[in-house]
């Protein structure tokens, strides 16, 4: 479906074609009817980040500072915990430095890495660090990565991939989410019940308040929070991977900044995923990326993409199409992605699977624009009508 079509649809334009179509999708579907584009073979796209034979390589994250070319990575050495790696690209993600000197503590990292840049009052810029179980630690940067602090605590609680996105709010506070299943929140507990919570940091990321829960359900499991913010930023939607795998992923949405929030709902199959990281494209569409978990999906445990608008999550329609960016070829052992978008509007999403069948799996970068996805998806949308 060409953009301008897709748009239409979208925004209502077409009359009541769009509104029987709503009307099929209110529930949410365990599979999805959107066209699929797949990038996995074309190696042109993809970029080596980080390969070592024989060691797990996994799980990263990525920032990209303000001048648009310097890129950093964190990842573990090893599955979902391990020492954490540190490299940096000073050309936008075409080629990366080695390993980089980082803390010696970095070394007892529990968990998965995630890095964020934050800016304080004042104006000063920090890149800040966490891993996450019992306690939460967080390490610090104000120097664009060049020099670290050790992993500290940042209070007497833990949680699981802490922090998976971090949010400046309107007043200029910081709000961070995570999940915990009560084993970590307090240390020792029992594994019980899924729960995602926020903190709060009012000197830019330097110190964090206590937990506060903000999503819970009686039958999902609630898990590793993706934010969005709305095109006009007035409101936030947090995805959330669903870890019984019985049901979809969900989403709950805020209009006051995180204060509160709706009750979760289940997403369409096309959404559903683990790890949600979403990008705006230059023209207002919304990419996110992240680990297929999809009930009726042909890529299943692929890393994957989908394309739609804010509105499509909201009015729980289907999007524009999906994508596989790569075929993981172990289980659904892939697809913690980084994800940015460059001035010029390529998209480098970053992650790691198993790409090679039967060799460990690394950490590697895809590049594309919307323009190109939109003509490989009216590629696929001729050959499927002829």
């Amino acid at each position: 479906m060409h953009w301008d079509t897709y748009r239409r649809l979208s925004a209502g334009l077409l009359g009541p074609f769009v509104a029987l179509a709503s009307l099929a999708w209110a529930e949410p579907m365990p599979g999805y009817t959107i066209p699929l584009i797949d990038l996995a073979d074309q190696t042109h796209r993809q970029v080596v980040v980080d390969r070592e034979p024989g060691q797990y390589l996994g799980h990263p994250t990525t920032v990209l500072l303000e001048d648009s070319k310097t890129m950093i990575c964190v990842y573990p050495k090893g599955h979902g915990r391990g020492a954490v790696l540190m490299k940096h690209s000073k050309d936008a993600g075409l080629t990366w430095s080695d390993r980089l000197a980082v803390p010696e503590n970095w070394a007892t990292s529990k968990e998965t890495p995630t890095i964020h840049r934050v800016i304080d009052a004042d104006g000063t810029k920090r890149l800040i660090m966490f891993s996450g179980l019992y306690p939460i630690r967080m390490a610090v940067s104000e120097d664009d990565g060049t020099t670290w602090s050790p992993l500290e605590p940042i209070g007497d609680y833990g949680g699981i991939v802490a922090m998976g996105c971090v949010e400046r709010l309107a007043g200029g506070d910081y709000m961070a989410l995570f999940h915990d299943d009560g084993r970590f929140l307090r240390d020792k507990g029992e594994r019980g019940a899924f729960e995602v919570y926020k903190v709060l940091s009012k000197d830019g990321g330097l110190t964090w308040t206590q937990p506060v829960v903000i999503a819970k359900h009686p039958a999902a499991h609630l898990c590793e929070p993706g934010l969005i913010r709305s095109p006009d930023g007035k409101q936030m939607a947090v995805l959330l991977r669903e870890n019984s795998r019985k049901l979809n992923s969900f989403v709950i949405f805020s209009n006051d900044e995180g204060e509160t929030w709706s009750e979760p709902r289940q997403v369409q199959g096309a959404l559903t995923g683990d790890r949600h990281i979403g990008r705006y494209a230059p023209d207002g569409r919304l990419i996110l990326t992240f680990r297929d978990t999809t009930l009726d999906s042909p890529t299943k445990g692929d890393w994957v993409g989908w394309v739609g608008t804010y509105e499509d999550i909201v009015e729980n329609r289907e999007g524009q199409y999906r994508l596989r960016l790569m075929d993981n070829h172990k289980g659904a052992d892939c697809a913690y992605p980084g994800f940015e978008r460059l001035p010029d509007g390529t998209f480098v999403a970053t992650t790691y699977g198993h790409w090679v069948e039967g060799e460990e799996p690394y950490i590697v970068s895809v590049r594309f624009t919307i323009d190109e996805l939109d003509a490989m998806a009216d590629t696929v949308q001729a050959d499927t009508v002829q």
